[in-house]
């Protein structure tokens, strides 16, 4: 596939993938129900305080509706580019009316869209970051940083790519015992399967240059706070300015 042939669009605009998506959500967060979680965990707010947490990439917000549920007070901005994936979104977040608004942008666009503050809690993303060029990966950590309020937290759960070919071989071969029908899937993809799979894995980088990235924009107490695989959850915070505590922002 051409490097400069980006297929998000075509993948994430498309009903039927919106259609597939929402068919196998429900198995797909039990799965990762413990992750989600602990994306909420990591953010140093007490279960009663008032914030705004803004899930970018946020397709049917998973991300944001762990949040959510953690901090009854907190209120989320779900940012998306595909009006298939926000309209299914809408529908979950019923039961959270009230406390959520979608907004349309376009992560591979450096110019944020006015109905997001230029200053909120925390910044989350999950499983859309790895869709993007590395350049842009690198910008959107800065353009993420430049958001938070003092003390706010960046929080992005995702795969990688392994730099040594054994290391992924052995993630795959761990990957394919933990799910007996990987193996098949991968090797009997339809068509737009593949698209799928090659949108998936042509951007996909490393953990460490993502980490230097963080580094590099200014964010501290940079880690890897948790890790399965080729699946993990990396996180960073703006420094604090004396003593404040991360902006509430509400709308």
């Amino acid at each position: 596939m051409a490097e400069s042939v980006d297929t998000n669009a075509a993948v994430w605009k498309s009903d039927a993938t919106a259609q597939e998506w929402v068919k196998s959500m429900d198995a797909r967060e039990r799965k990762r129900a413990d992750q989600l979680a602990f994306m909420a965990r990591l953010l140093p707010f007490g279960s009663d305080e008032a914030f705004t947490v803004v899930d970018l990439g946020a397709g049917t917000g998973a991300a944001a509706r762990a949040v959510l549920d953690a901090y009854p007070r907190a209120e989320a901005i779900l940012a998306d580019f595909s009006p298939q994936m926000m309209d299914q979104g809408a529908r979950v977040l019923a039961p959270y009316e009230g406390r959520y608004r979608y907004v349309e942008f376009d992560l591979r666009d450096a110019a944020w869209p006015a109905a997001i503050p230029a200053r909120v809690g925390a910044v989350l993303t999950s499983q859309s970051v790895h869709h993007l060029p590395d350049e842009r990966k690198h910008s959107l950590f800065g353009e993420i940083f430049e958001r938070l309020a003092p003390g706010g937290w960046y929080v992005n759960f995702d795969p990688v790519k392994a730099l040594d070919p054994a290391v992924e071989a052995t993630w795959q071969r761990v990957n394919d015992t933990l799910d007996p029908d990987a193996r098949h899937l991968r090797e009997h993809r339809n068509p737009q399967e593949e698209l799928r799979w090659q949108t998936h894995v042509r951007y996909m980088t490393d953990a460490e240059r993502q980490l230097e990235w963080l580094r590099a924009v200014g964010f501290e107490a940079v880690d890897v706070y948790w890790k399965q695989l080729d699946y993990l959850i990396f996180a960073g915070r703006r420094p604090a300015e004396g003593h404040s505590r991360p902006g509430s922002l509400t709308r």
